[in-house]
């Protein structure tokens, strides 16, 4: 290496020395540590004791962890079932030549930039089962059609977060208001389909069903393949909406696997049993991306 190459490479080492010092620091470190502890009982207050797998094996027994693991299973599967299916579906109507276009783009996708904090104290009050918007919706309907049919109204909304059996439902119902930066994705992706496609569908008699099924869909499918990889990864890390909205209940109705590795880490300051249950997340969807992947090979369909 000449001396111009070392003087080259000795600047650019410097330029991004802070990177380097900020990964390690805050990244590779914490994630060494918490692989060490989590083969230890560690309180945080004392010093860490290592005691193999028994970390691992607790968890076998833990009620409480299978609870939260079904309750994180439940939600990711249909909140992010669903909202592929609206994310999508909403795209290709945006995707329409009609007047507004930027406008109606602009209004589904503002709700995603909403902090989850506001997002969360706002859907608080949709949800609330005295006067909450979505209720005295549903009541005004429900009754009126009562009263239609001849019937006393009598109808009363749900109690929303109050309750164990419409807590879930509540959260899997609120996780479709971030639609919006899929949307933007899949938006994207029909930019990029080629318009001869539609035409010589529409030529051979396809109807407006079969030329999203056989044409839009597959051409699509690298995109609904990112999408569903983004969706398992951010809904089995989901936390501070339910944490805020109801703090895991009621009971654990709403326990998820992220909220169950906080509350073990910071307020029992069980640092090791906590470390050994992320690392179980990790594997999972370690696992579940894995799988995505693989029957990615038979689904999703490149350009060539």
């Amino acid at each position: 290496m000449t001396r111009s190459s070392r003087s080259s490479l000795s600047t650019g080492l410097a330029f991004i020395s802070p990177w380097i010092v900020g990964f390690c620091v805050f990244m590779l470190y914490p994630l060494a540590a918490s692989i060490y502890y989590s083969f230890c009982d560690y309180s945080v207050l004392l010093p860490p004791v290592f005691v193999g797998i028994e970390n691992y094996g607790e968890l076998a027994s833990d009620k409480v962890f299978w609870v939260s693991l079904y309750n994180t299973f439940f939600f990711a599967f249909f909140s992010l079932g669903l909202g592929l299916i609206v994310s999508l579906s909403l795209a290709i109507l945006l995707n329409l030549k009609v007047p507004g276009q930027a406008f109606y783009r602009t209004i589904f996708f503002l709700p995603s930039l909403v902090p989850v904090v506001a997002l969360s104290i706002l859907w608080m009050w949709i949800f609330n089962s005295n006067s909450g918007l979505l209720n005295g919706m549903l009541e005004g309907i429900v009754n009126r059609a009562y009263q239609l049919a001849g019937k006393e109204p009598t109808f009363a909304g749900p109690n929303w977060l109050g309750s164990e059996t419409w807590a879930m439902p509540a959260l899997i119902l609120m996780s479709l208001w971030g639609v919006g930066h899929p949307i933007v994705i899949y938006l994207a992706g029909l930019q990029d389909i080629p318009k001869s496609l539609y035409e010589a569908a529409e030529i051979d008699g396809a109807s407006g069903w079969q030329r999203i099924w056989y044409i839009t869909i597959p051409m699509l499918s690298p995109v609904i393949y990112f999408n569903l990889i983004m969706g398992i990864i951010g809904s089995f890390q989901v936390f501070a909406a339910p944490y805020i909205m109801t703090g895991g209940g009621p009971g654990r109705a709403t326990l998820f696997y992220a909220m169950s590795v906080y509350n073990l880490a910071f307020e029992d300051l069980r640092m090791g049993y906590a470390s050994a249950m992320a690392w179980i997340l990790f594997i999972i969807i370690l696992a579940l991306t894995l799988l995505a992947t693989r029957f990615s090979r038979r689904y999703v369909q490149y350009e060539r």
